[in-house]
């Protein structure tokens, strides 16, 4: 199964919750930059990991904290039954970045052991597994673009007729979403509780034009990411002088991406990025699919 990361085109973030959550209001969009996951038949439960050379392998869990590893239980438990199989992580989406790579390998999980013990699990059924893995679980089921409220889990397509391209720059530590929650918390102690809206990101999606876009791009937790890392703020400013269309933290970084007007344009801005000193500079195109079968792995 192939599994997309997703960058938050709108995140409004409200205050927290009595259970500790913050309610949100987010448009997610996956983008092509995917991690591969393979189950194969096994008489137990096993995880192994490759990484691309810029990611830290040390930094992903290879046991019952993964959620590859939790996807199995929860699912096997619906079932009522325990799940086995030897499952292949090929991991390219940054650890602890902002694009939701770990909810990603999550979601392809859920698809691949469903079809390699033949469950035959209802889509309902899924989406309901995903939500208890984590809040953007079942968005990277769904894929496209998305307008995500509650914490995130409840999922519901929106209308895109554009094709976005995006610079996409990593970094190689992480950055803990826990903690941007925190000094979110600590820098808006009057956030309202019902978070911002995204009625302006959904009109701009419906133009098509990268420029609408750009401008409706909207993060509430930018700041608190920003100020924990400066680093972040000057990437921005750096992107957007070298001609992106706009720049903004992904979810909750340190991911930076810039929306681009095209490949080319994106194409060139990699260049310049990476011309003053940018170690890792990838460019994606969206929106793409969810968790989905890989052909020539069939």
């Amino acid at each position: 199964m192939r599994a997309a990361a997703k960058v938050n085109l709108h995140l409004g973030v409200g205050a927290a919750r009595e259970d500790g959550f913050h309610p949100l209001t987010t448009v997610y969009q996956a983008v092509g930059l995917c991690d591969d996951v393979t189950a194969h038949p096994a008489d137990d439960l096993t995880l192994t990991l490759t990484t691309t050379d810029w990611i830290d392998a040390g930094a992903v869990p290879v046991d019952g904290d993964n959620l590859v590893h939790r996807a199995a239980v929860l699912l096997g438990r619906h079932h009522g039954r325990e799940l086995t199989g030897r499952v292949e992580v090929e991991k390219a989406i940054p650890v602890a970045g902002g694009l939701a790579g770990g909810s990603a390998d999550g979601a392809a999980a859920l698809v691949a052991l469903d079809r390699l013990h033949d469950l035959r699990t209802t889509d309902d059924a899924l989406l309901a597994i995903a939500a208890e893995l984590g809040s953007d679980v079942p968005f990277a089921l769904v894929g496209g673009t998305a307008l995500g409220t509650g914490r995130g889990e409840l999922v519901e397509p929106v209308s895109d007729v554009g094709t976005w391209w995006w610079v996409i720059v990593p970094s190689r530590q992480g950055l803990s979403t826990p903690e941007v929650y925190r000094h979110f918390d600590r820098l808006r102690p009057d956030a309202p509780e019902t978070p911002p809206g995204a009625d302006v990101l959904l009109g701009a999606l419906r133009t098509g034009q990268p420029v609408s876009l750009a401008r409706a791009l909207h993060n509430d937790l930018q700041e608190p990411a920003v100020d924990l890392r400066p680093e972040l703020g000057l990437l921005i400013d750096r992107g957007e002088s070298e001609g992106a269309l706009r720049g903004i933290v992904s979810g909750s970084g340190p991911t930076v991406v810039f929306l681009c007007e095209s490949a080319d344009h994106a194409r060139d801005l990699a260049g310049a990025l990476m011309r003053t000193g940018q170690e890792v500079v990838l460019v994606a195109n969206g929106a793409v699919a969810g968790a989905h079968l890989v052909p020539s792995h069939v």
